[in-house]
């Protein structure tokens, strides 16, 4: 009979152990992830029923897998996607945040250190984003939002 895992031609490293066997025990396959991988080396939602449709192929017949596995598989596959999906909306939400936080000091007097170390002061003139990273534009200079030292509001004329 053949390996239900290696007719997906995926190597072994990249499946998660999940303490059980595939096919009931003819065959079996039980597989571990490396201690180095990562999140993004596990199993993606396609490969997953990809696995999930050659263990159904090829299970013995007298010996079928339990349905409960197969319901904490998709439980589980189903919580890795909202968990990613989370992931990148609180992504988005942070730069979202970072933007505002910069464009709400445009006009506004800043402290920070200058590249050469030395304590500077100036009034913001422009906002950029490089890299996710908001950019206060002070005269010539692009200062980071995290090396911002204090923030006044600036002086009024007289």
């Amino acid at each position: 009979m053949t390996d239900p895992i290696g007719a997906l031609a995926l190597p072994p490293a990249t499946l998660p152990s999940t303490g059980t066997t595939s096919n009931g025990g003819a065959g079996a396959t039980s597989a571990s992830a490396s201690g180095a991988a990562t999140g993004a080396s596990l199993l993606d939602p396609q490969a997953f029923l990809q696995l999930l449709v050659a263990q159904l192929q090829y299970q013995d017949p007298s010996n079928p897998v339990d349905t409960s596995s197969f319901l904490n598989q998709t439980a589980m596959l189903s919580q890795v996607q909202s968990m990613t999906t989370m992931a990148s909306t609180l992504s988005d939400l942070a730069a979202a945040q970072q933007t505002q936080a910069a464009t709400a000091l445009i006009g506004r007097q800043i402290s920070f250190l200058d590249p050469d170390g030395v304590a500077t002061s100036g009034t913001v003139t422009a906002v950029s984003m490089r890299s996710g990273v908001g950019m206060l534009h002070v005269d010539d200079l692009a200062v980071p939002l995290s090396g911002v030292l204090e923030v006044t509001d600036p002086a009024t004329p007289a």
